[in-house]
């Protein structure tokens, strides 16, 4: 079966079309996307703008011509934070109806997280033991922990790199804003450390996202091209030596750095603070990085329940 995966986040609309079928890793097969930066178009009431809704509208109605092209027939569209917490999010989805006939989906996130810690368990197996993630999105932060497919805990911080970001104005970020920044960061974080520590330490600490595929690229980890199955890891020592140095860089500076795309260098400051205080808050040492993320999570889900159905049949013949 051939999958479309319509991605609407607060950094960036990915669609994805992926060959897949229950039992089989999901294979990418063509990527349409857009950084729209929804997160940052923002009105000051919280709206997303007129200018991002008819962006967004574009990216979905030319996704659909992609997924009729690439000969998609199932099309699973869904929408994350900048969608979620918009004062008129709801008006955006019936924007995005009305316009293209695309329903979107809009995850919470503690879904967002326990999909995104599906797809990890999923690419590190069962040898994993007690499982962590961290992803770090445009608008949000998600943990999730636990021993099985469904995490014992999975929540959700207001801590994208895109919404920190407008708490750094400037070219270069002023000292007393990254000191109030970072103080709000890990008043954030320390909140859910006693939810995670009464599970006991984990096995294996993992990092969904891109944010933390450039802050491990930006420490030496393998480039992009290397192939997916390199391993990769962030470790605490290499992203602390970083953070002055990207305090002290303008976003056109950041985007000099190997891995860095031009589109991100302005949030890559805000997302290493966070990258930052949750290691060092949860008492990681290390993050080793998992390409799949929360669009794999949707398609395994999928996946299960098409395997379900065809299980049942089966045994009922």
């Amino acid at each position: 079966m051939r999958l479309g995966v319509l991605d609407v986040g607060s950094n960036t609309v990915h669609f994805l079309v992926v060959d897949a079928h229950p039992g089989a890793a999901p294979l990418p097969a063509y990527s349409h996307k857009a950084e729209l930066r929804l997160a940052e178009l923002l009105e000051e009431n919280g709206a997303i703008s007129e200018a991002g809704v008819e962006r967004l509208v574009s990216m979905v109605a030319s996704s659909l011509r992609v997924a009729e092209d690439k000969g998609v027939v199932d099309l699973l569209p869904f929408a994350t934070s900048a969608v979620r917490e918009a004062a008129n999010g709801e008006e955006v989805l019936r924007r995005v109806a009305d316009e293209t006939g695309v329903a979107l989906t809009v995850l919470s996130g503690q879904d967002e997280a326990r999909l995104t810690f599906l797809a990890v368990r999923r690419w590190f197996g069962w040898s994993s033991g007690r499982l962590l993630n961290l992803d770090i999105g445009g608008g949000s932060l998600e943990v999730a922990c636990g021993i099985d497919e469904q995490p014992d805990v999975a929540t959700s911080l207001p801590l994208g790199a895109g919404r920190l970001t407008s708490r750094l104005p400037g070219e270069v970020a002023d000292p007393g804003d990254l000191r109030e920044l970072r103080r709000h960061i890990r008043a954030e974080i320390a909140g859910t450390v006693g939810d995670l520590t009464r599970l006991g330490p984990p096995d294996h600490a993992v990092a969904t996202s891109k944010t933390f595929k450039q802050l491990a690229r930006m420490t030496g980890a393998a480039p992009e091209g290397a192939g997916v199955r390199v391993p990769r890891r962030l470790t605490r020592a290499g992203l602390s030596a970083w953070l002055p140095r990207l305090a002290a860089m303008t976003p056109g500076e950041r985007a000099q750095i190997p891995g860095v795309s031009p589109g991100r260098a302005r949030q890559l400051l805000a997302g290493a603070l966070v990258a930052d205080a949750a290691m060092d808050l949860f008492g990681l040492e290390e993050l080793d990085i998992c390409p799949w993320a929360l669009r794999e999570g949707i398609i395994l889900r999928r996946l299960d329940t098409m395997d379900g159905h065809e299980s049942r049949t089966a045994i009922e013949a």
